[in-house]
């Protein structure tokens, strides 16, 4: 039994399983976000749905009037996974200046972690 454990905390850490607390705890974050965006697809606020953002390229979406500098940053080869999120989440208006996103930022690594994941299964 301990083996099993062990070998699923392995799976976990190397993101082949997500961890259900991570999840719960990327919920909350994400209520950060939702005042702005939604992860139904093509169902946009504010901001663009986050529907299958992950391997996405930046600033495509169907229906969605993007700000000139995402649109250029997608053009110039961004495409949305853990990293370049992270980058763009910590500092929107640093990372693609003249953005529209009007977000200070995510500031903490395990909120960063935990939203990463849970974006990463409810916008599939």
């Amino acid at each position: 039994m301990a083996l099993v454990k062990l070998y699923r905390q392995e799976l976990i850490l190397h993101g082949y399983l997500t961890n259900p607390k991570n999840l719960k705890k990327g919920k909350k974050v994400f209520n950060k976000c939702k005042a702005c965006h939604t992860l139904v697809e093509n169902k946009h606020r504010i901001g663009p749905s986050l529907h299958g953002i992950h391997g996405r390229k930046a600033g495509v979406v169907s229906k969605y009037k993007f700000s000139r500098a995402m649109k250029k940053a997608g053009n110039s080869g961004l495409v949305w996974d853990d990293k370049s999120l992270t980058k763009y989440l910590s500092k929107p208006r640093s990372f693609i200046k003249g953005t529209k996103m009007a977000f200070a930022g995510i500031k903490k690594s395990k909120d960063m972690e935990n939203l990463l994941a849970f974006l990463k299964e409810a916008s599939k």
